[in-house]
């Protein structure tokens, strides 16, 4: 029989979940690819511009971007 010990830390609010060590593993290297944005101040005036062209339609889709590119070629 398996035993499972829960520290006493751990808040009401937050919510364990019991998955094999396998997929936690996989999921672990899966993560592990992906970096955190992090944001300095210099990017928060590029975030605030690039969100006021998303609100006014000054953008493109994925697919757009790549016709575009793919036309220039």
């Amino acid at each position: 029989m398996t035993t499972v010990t829960i520290s006493k830390k751990t808040n009401q609010d937050e919510e364990l979940i019991a998955i094999p060590k396998k997929e936690y593993r996989e999921f672990s290297r899966w993560q592990k690819m992906f970096k955190t944005f992090k944001p300095i101040a210099r990017d928060g005036e590029d975030l605030k511009k690039a969100r006021a062209d998303y609100k006014s339609g000054r953008y493109m889709s994925i697919n757009e971007l790549k016709r575009k590119l793919a036309n220039k070629n």
